[in-house]
């Protein structure tokens, strides 16, 4: 991929987002301040680019090409995140063999700041999941899957905070019901908690009590429903207040730019989601000044 082809497609989209009663003059430092998010979703253990002659993606995606590509943006910005909105497992024979130990490996290479918990990273059930973790060099973050009965009590947090440059950033994950997607052996006990109650009760958190400048949410919820019987992250954006960004995961929705939604104050909110199998990535810009945010971004194609 050329620069001068990702220079043009990262200024695709630009919104302005309020800051929620928080100025910048509560951020440690003086003047202007910028902020890049990476972002991927459902990437199911695609480690390999896709053939030539693949009808869809030829040549496109490749874990090699997504770190090379991180590496070159976090020289340019080196505040920046890296996350991911679930189903890193299952899609390829790397995941039958390894149980998604090389997923997770791969992913602390590439320094990977966070993930949320997607309906696939369930297939070799809780135990597999479990015997994975101590791969993994970044947390795993879910507020609606309640393991308090189950192995992974006390592994997996609601939320996480990141401090740069004087910012911080809260980042708190959402996952889907289980149940009908998932064989009810695999999760046990896990207890799934309303979304939307979750989302503003951890944006809550965030945002008044915590301070933070940007609240992010790694969902994998899906992108919208047509007959609305799942809350979607249109839903999540409309229905909560407070939440700054969504990124969105499970429908394998590709969007060339964010969306901006009003949430319940009427204020912008972002919402993001990057496709499938690794073949593009999300990146947004925030730029914070005293006047508030404002967010650039757009999916690039690896």
């Amino acid at each position: 991929m050329e620069r001068r082809s990702f220079i043009k497609r990262t200024g695709a989209s630009s919104a302005f987002i309020g800051l929620g009663g928080l100025g910048l003059s509560a951020c440690s430092g003086s003047g202007p301040k910028h902020l890049t998010i990476l972002h991927t979703n459902d990437v199911h253990s695609h480690i390999d680019p896709f053939p030539e002659d693949h009808s869809a993606f030829p040549r496109k995606g490749g874990i090699a090409r997504r770190a090379a590509l991180i590496e070159e943006i976090r020289r340019e910005n080196p505040n920046t995140l890296l996350f991911d909105a679930g189903d890193i497992f299952q899609g390829t024979p790397y995941f039958n063999f390894y149980g998604g130990e090389l997923e997770f490996k791969l992913m602390s290479m590439m320094r990977y700041d966070a993930a949320t918990i997607g309906n696939h990273d369930f297939d070799n059930g809780l135990e597999g999941f479990l015997a994975q973790l101590p791969h993994a060099g970044f947390p795993f973050l879910s507020a609606n899957y309640d393991f308090r009965d189950t192995i992974l009590d006390g592994l997996v947090k609601p939320y996480k905070i990141f401090q740069l440059d004087g910012l911080k950033v809260g980042v708190f994950g959402l996952g889907i019901m289980l149940k009908g997607i998932v064989n009810d052996a695999l999760y046990g006990e896990t207890r799934y908690l309303d979304p939307i109650e979750m989302a503003q009760e951890m944006s809550d958190i965030l945002k008044k009590e915590k301070q933070c400048h940007l609240v992010v949410c790694l969902s994998h919820l899906g992108y919208e429903y047509e007959r609305g019987e799942l809350p979607s992250d249109l839903d999540l954006a409309a229905a909560t207040r407070g939440i700054d960004l969504i990124i969105g995961g499970h429908t394998h929705t590709f969007l060339d730019r964010p969306v901006v939604r009003k949430n319940k104050d009427q204020q912008d909110v972002l919402v993001n989601q990057a496709g499938c199998y690794g073949v593009n990535m999300g990146r947004i810009d925030f730029y914070f000044d005293k006047t508030g945010i404002r967010a650039d971004g757009a999916t690039i194609d690896i």
